[in-house]
């Protein structure tokens, strides 16, 4: 025993005397600036990670060795090291071509390969080249998205229901952006313009961001002021060709659109920041439907001196807008004229003039501590203001504060702990529903463990309160036997893998859960727009749900041209899915009336002796109406970088759903436009998405293309009469002779003269198609836009 314990002493005394410190720094090789968390590692197996000064230690007891540097964004250096000493590595940007680095999938960067989940990117360029006026249109391009009438859709996972609030979680600049009253998103009021790139997750991924991300999210990342400075200038304007059908064209002067943006950006020693602004005017396709908008947004940040790692700042974006609301049609002759025409002072006309404000302001601190701990405290107040110029009882506001503080740890063995605690505190005052607040305060925990270099494991879990008006419940998780127990934190899990099996081949599974708690709007709003009355739910729940997908992604390299191929199979389930349900209620109790029972029928009788109109009582309210399965697979293939002297980008996506009712009710199968099949109402079970787009010596031409099948199942009201009046009439019949789906080409030309000024050329629905999405709501005809720009870098 003394024997062995002696040959240990000496054996570890040996190592210590003969082990020698490999000491230095990381820097980025442009700006010299150290990079912080750069994984190292020589090939005795010794590992570190660099700390806020870019420094490292390493400790080897032979030599020569080889030194691995890596990090996100960066060329892998290999650096051979022949004896103990003090060496500087600069670590050169990878190009970004070859290199897609996304931020939105595990709250840190990450290269797109190594994300576990379906993801898919939309850069900058392709929102400038499709000159898109707003957010929705550029979401609308990605593969396996719809956006229906300003909500998403992620692989089915959402129909359409006016004023219910978003499955899609929108994120701008990683923290949520929706809605305090409808928890909605407001497309037109998203600075594209100071958008450097879009990331789209599909499926539940509320571990990490909460309730609202049961479908998705959509990621949004702010341009980087550059240290050169960067300016930008773009024109835009556009016009609406005549439609196909002449009974549609209401106008006497064709429509026009247009709008003007100017961004700035620039990076000092210590502080950076970015400015932009933006107008828009659109005339409208639909009558009534015109808008116009001003925007202001922006960012600052300092890093103090004598204070090292620490960035602060503050965003904001400041918008007014004016805009009518087109809501249903005249008919399906006068598609484009709005039930009761397009003169908002006329009593009778569906088109709500709404004037309004939104400004976010989003202060923020970055803390990377000399351990190389990153601390992270986001906050943002959200402020919305709506007035409605035609009836101020639909007036209202809301004040959304949120705020996150992050902690991450990288540690050396390739694990990487992300945790904190967020709270969301929302104060709505409307016309409508009344003064409302609710709280949303969270805690979750996610941990990614990358092993023998190929295999990243993550796991999360996420703890969530709730309570809206002080009302409790709708966070409460039961569990034991009867669900005898009740907790009044909601939990939230998750689990992932990804696997590199060959160069550039990667084989991923992942499982995620989701929660979407009821908006102010959806529990408590009552109102009427046309024939249409809604009238309030203050009971209705939560909605809940699951994803699970498996998939590969196979990436191709030529030269400076990379492309990605991705293939996944998915299911989502989804439980007590909130619908607008068409019924007969109770104007005064809000609860419904089945005339089929003997005492509701007397109720019903009872309402009418008091003076109540059957148009009174019949309406739609929210409820817990919908459990569903959605089943498919995807496959999709993006590119972007040089073969030869021509640039190639790429888009492409084919998905197919099979979306299934799970609710065999037969009251609420009733419900279905086609009661033969049980496809949820508002979903397609084929869609394709693609855009590509060839560059050569400053010319360019590109070709998008949108195509989804026919939608088999709506709400059956839409298609009847009712108490002798059609909500939208001739639908049923416009909806018989229109089964093939619908079917866009836009196309594209521009020239760039030595990289700094820009024309571009677009036409979009170049066949003129007549294309409609929810029920009422038939797309823009043909429309031609020009685009002047200007960058100096």
């Amino acid at each position: 025993m003394k024997k062995t314990l002696l040959a240990c002493v000496l054996g570890m005394s040996s190592f210590c005397f003969h082990a020698q410190n490999i000491t230095g720094k990381v820097i980025d090789a442009k700006n010299n600036e150290p990079v912080v968390g750069a994984r190292m590692e020589i090939t005795n197996g010794a590992k570190a990670i660099t700390d806020f000064d870019g420094n490292f230690k390493l400790n080897s007891s032979t030599f020569p060795v080889q030194l691995i540097t890596s990090y996100i964004g960066y060329e892998t250096d290999t650096t051979l090291v022949e004896k103990p000493s003090a060496i500087t590595i600069r670590l050169k940007s990878s190009d970004r071509i070859l290199s897609t680095v996304v931020v939105s999938a595990g709250r840190r960067e990450q290269e797109l390969e190594e994300v576990p989940i379906s993801m898919e990117i939309i850069k900058a360029d392709l929102i400038e080249s499709k000159g898109f006026v707003d957010l929705e249109g550029a979401v609308d391009q990605s593969p396996g998205v719809y956006a229906m009438d300003g909500q998403i859709s992620i692989r089915g996972g959402s129909g359409f229901a006016y004023g219910v609030g978003s499955r899609v979680m929108l994120l701008w600049e990683g923290m949520p952006l929706l809605t305090g009253d409808v928890g909605d998103i407001k497309f037109n009021a998203i600075p594209i313009e100071n958008v450097s790139q879009i990331e789209v997750i599909k499926g539940a991924s509320s571990v990490l961001y909460g309730s609202g991300a049961l479908n998705g999210v959509v990621s949004l990342s702010e341009r980087e002021p550059s240290v050169d400075g960067e300016l930008r200038v773009k024109l835009q304007g556009g016009v609406y060709d005549n439609p196909k059908r002449s009974s549609l064209k209401w106008w006497s002067k064709n429509p026009m659109l247009g709008f003007a943006d100017v961004y700035y950006g620039k990076m000092y020693k210590r502080f950076g920041f970015t400015v932009a602004g933006h107008g828009f005017s659109d005339q409208g396709y639909r009558e009534g439907e015109t808008q116009a908008r001003g925007r202001i947004s922006g960012t600052f940040f300092y890093r103090p001196q004598k204070v090292k790692g620490l960035k602060a700042g503050v965003g904001y974006n400041f918008q007014w807008v004016k805009s009518g609301l087109y809501i249903i049609w005249e008919n399906d002759s006068l598609a484009y004229t709005p039930s009761g025409g397009g003169d908002y002072t006329d009593s009778n006309s569906t088109v709500i003039l709404n004037r309004g404000y939104r400004l976010n302001v989003d202060p923020y601190v970055k803390y990377i501590d000399k351990k190389g701990n990153t601390h992270n405290l986001r906050t943002r107040v959200y402020y919305i203001d709506n007035q409605t110029v035609n009836n101020p009882d639909q007036d209202n506001g809301s004040v959304t504060y949120f705020a996150d503080y992050q902690f991450q740890n990288k540690n050396k063995w390739g694990g990487v702990l992300t945790t904190g605690i967020s709270n969301t505190y929302v104060t709505v005052k409307a016309n409508l529903f009344g003064t409302n607040t609710s709280i949303n305060p969270a805690v979750y925990l996610q941990y990614e463990q990358r092993l023998w270099k190929k295999l990243i494991l993550t796991g999360g879990i996420r703890g969530e309160f709730f309570e809206q008006n002080k009302r409790q419940g709708d966070s409460y998780y039961y569990f034991g036997k009867n669900d005898k127990y009740k907790s009044p934190i909601y939990p939230i899990v998750r689990a992932a893998a990804n696997y590199q099996l060959f160069k550039g081949t990667f084989l991923r599974t992942s499982f995620g859960q989701g929660v979407r708690y009821p908006s102010v709007a959806e529990r408590y709003t009552f109102t009427n727009v046309g024939a249409l009355n809604i009238f309030p739910n203050p009971n209705l729940n939560r909605e809940t749900g699951w994803a699970a997908e498996i998939g590969a992604r196979q990436v191709f390299r030529i030269g400076k041209w990379k492309g990605m191929l991705d293939v996944a199979g998915f299911i989502n389930q989804y439980d007590d899915m909130i619908e607008f349900a068409f019924g007969i209620f109770n104007p005064k109790t809000y609860q419904p009336i089945d005339i089929n029972n003997p005492d509701d029928l007397n109720e019903y009788f009872d309402l009418l002796n008091e003076g109540y109109s059957v148009a009174q009582l019949l309406g739609f309210q929210a409820q817990n109406a919908e459990k569903a399965k959605i089943t498919g697979f995807e496959v999709s293939f993006n590119s972007e970088g040089k073969i030869g002297d021509v640039d190639l980008i790429a888009l492409v996506g084919y998905t197919y759903m099979n979306p299934i009712s799970l609710n065999d009710n037969a009251e609420y199968r009733s419900t279905f436009s086609d009661t033969t099949t049980n496809i949820l109402k508002y979903r397609f079970k084929h869609l394709i998405k693609g855009d590509v787009e060839g560059r050569y010596k400053g010319f360019k031409l590109g070709v998008s293309c949108r195509y989804n099948s026919h939608v088999r199942n709506i709400d059956r009201v839409f298609e009847e009469n009712i108490a002798g009046t059609e909500i939208l009439p001739g639908l049923k019949g416009y909806r018989e002779r229109n089964q093939k789906g619908g079917l866009a080409f836009d196309m594209r030309v521009g020239y760039a003269y030595k990289e700094r000024y820009h024309i571009n050329f677009m036409v979009n629905n170049v066949f003129n198609e007549e294309i409609m999405t929810r029920p009422g709501d038939i797309q823009a005809p043909r429309h031609f836009m020009l685009q002047l720009m200007y960058t100096l870098k």
